[in-house]
């Protein structure tokens, strides 16, 4: 055989090889042919081939065992068996850099399914060698990197620890200050995906100065890169007033105030959970939000949105109302208590209703004043009617339940409380009667209006165990009127004056 026909041999089979990665590399995006691939044995088939002499065939080999590991748990965990780590970290450290960005790739792939696969790529050495991808020179090597970090440490506190024991987060620092977009994206991705599971790792990634370059970025155009500069922020500021003091001090009020008007429906949720998060700690950090025009900014965003991008506003006015009245009237004072109301009576999901629900009894649980304001909505039969719907799950219940005790408990308003003497659980029916006994002895218009509204009919109607607060509260109410007015709304007191007609003898 010629020296030719031995070189036409050759090419075949790296055309051979060429056009077998590309194919599998092809088809793997469809995820209808991912079952026949794993079924033909693909993996083992590939493997060699990320040793290929030939880089092309390398860096399309990783890619296509991205992309199968990327599908589902079971590809990533043959990734795993099938030893193929150890040579892509290897491979990581020496290869040019679109081998680097597939390989980077890979361990993301494999890294992202469950804490047991990402710890497989800490096993085998990947966080050192995706570190020093870190620095290198190609934007999109780090961008890989970083991706492939974040999706490791995002599983639990060891994971993230290993991730920041690596030296990565100094280095996320750096990417966040680099040009690129994309780049800023997944490196704030990655230092949230690191705050999050506890005060320590987050106070790492503020020490390396996170802080004040996710701070400047919140006005940046691009809604991807806001979303995650939010959400690195909130991650933060979570763990501790401290935190959180930190993050209000790099002057995000009242930029990331415009964020709530933003035409992404995820910077919204995730300005709203940023300002919750800095809300819920103490009474000062509320106050400051008050005054940079916080409560009102995020009441018109709950007006403007509808589900979940809801959620984190609805409870930030609870936190800033649970802390003290006056920060409970701020809210009464924006208009808090009929958006409120609105989203009690509109959303659908369960878990809104009984954010909402948390909510209002924050608000109404301070004063008369407080609850009437809330009462006066109308909300006080809604959140019985979710209260006693067997439909409602049981974190609804138990939400809508404490809120009306709260509420009832310093209402005062009695046509607001009137409504709530008919058809109600004992449970609840004690704290409406509660505010009656309250109310009447005290007002004699109110006395007067009880008894025209048919209140004073039903009360007599009420069935109390002897001795009980019911009982007390029902005694205390009828005190409050002449003897045969109370006989006369009593159940029964009609038969007994006809009896005494079929009785009675006239004198003739």
């Amino acid at each position: 055989m010629s020296q030719r026909q031995v070189l036409q041999v050759f090419e075949q089979y790296q055309k051979a090889r060429t056009q077998f990665v590309q194919t599998v590399a092809e088809l793997a995006t469809r995820s209808q042919n991912i079952e026949t691939l794993q079924n033909a044995g693909v993996m083992s088939l590939l493997r060699p081939l990320l040793l290929d002499v030939v880089p092309t065939i390398q860096q399309t080999a990783a890619l296509a065992l991205g992309r199968l590991a990327n599908y589902n748990d079971d590809l990533a965990e043959a990734v795993v068996k099938g030893d193929i780590l150890p040579q892509l970290v290897y491979s990581l450290a020496e290869q040019n850099r679109f081998y680097k960005k597939a390989a980077a790739f890979v361990l993301r792939a494999v890294g992202k399914h469950s804490p047991q696969l990402a710890q497989a790529i800490v096993d085998c050495g990947a966080l050192d060698t995706l570190v020093i991808c870190l620095e290198d020179f190609d934007p999109g090597v780090k961008e890989a990197a970083a991706w492939a970090l974040g999706y490791i440490a995002r599983h639990n506190a060891e994971l993230s620890q290993a991730v920041v024991d690596a030296g990565a987060v100094p280095l996320l620092v750096l990417c966040i200050q680099e040009p690129e977009i994309a780049l800023k994206r997944i490196a704030a991705s990655a230092l949230s995906d690191i705050s999050k599971h506890s005060p320590e790792l987050a106070q790492t990634v503020v020490d390396a100065g996170a802080i004040a370059h996710l701070a400047q970025m919140i006005l940046n155009p691009d809604a991807k890169l806001k979303r995650q500069v939010l959400s690195a922020l909130s991650q933060i500021a979570k763990h501790s007033v401290d935190l959180a003091e930190m993050a209000v001090e790099a002057e995000i009020f009242p930029v990331v105030l415009t964020c709530l008007k933003d035409s992404d429906e995820y910077v919204k949720k995730n300005a709203a959970t940023l300002i919750r998060e800095i809300a819920k700690h103490t009474p000062e950090l509320s106050q400051l939000i008050v005054n940079a025009g916080g409560v009102a900014a995020v009441i018109d965003c709950i007006g403007n949105c509808k589900g979940n991008v809801r959620l984190p506003g609805i409870m930030m006015l609870g936190y800033v109302a649970a802390h003290s009245e006056n920060l409970a009237m701020a809210v009464i004072i924006s208009k808090g208590v009929p958006q409120l109301s609105i989203c009690l009576s509109e959303e659908r999901e369960d878990h809104i209703k009984a954010a909402a629900a948390w909510a209002l009894g924050q608000i109404g649980r301070h004063t008369p004043e407080h609850a009437r304001a809330v009462a006066v909505t109308n909300v006080l039969p809604v959140l019985l009617s979710l209260y006693m719907e067997t439909e409602s799950s049981e974190d609804l219940q138990v939400k809508t339940k404490k809120a009306l005790k709260n509420i009832l408990q310093k209402c005062t308003y009695l046509p607001a409380l009137e409504p709530l003497l008919h058809d109600v659980p004992p449970n609840i029916l004690k704290h409406v009667v509660g505010q009656f006994s309250k109310v009447l002895p005290h007002d004699s218009k109110a006395r007067r209006l009880f008894v025209t509204s048919g209140g004073l009919k039903k009360v007599q109607e009420i069935k109390a165990e002897p001795g009980s607060l019911l009982q007390e509260y029902i005694n205390t109410i009828n005190n409050c009127y002449p003897e045969e007015i109370v006989r006369y709304y009593s159940p029964g007191y009609s038969d007994a004056l006809l009896e005494r007609v079929e009785n009675y003898q006239p004198v003739l």
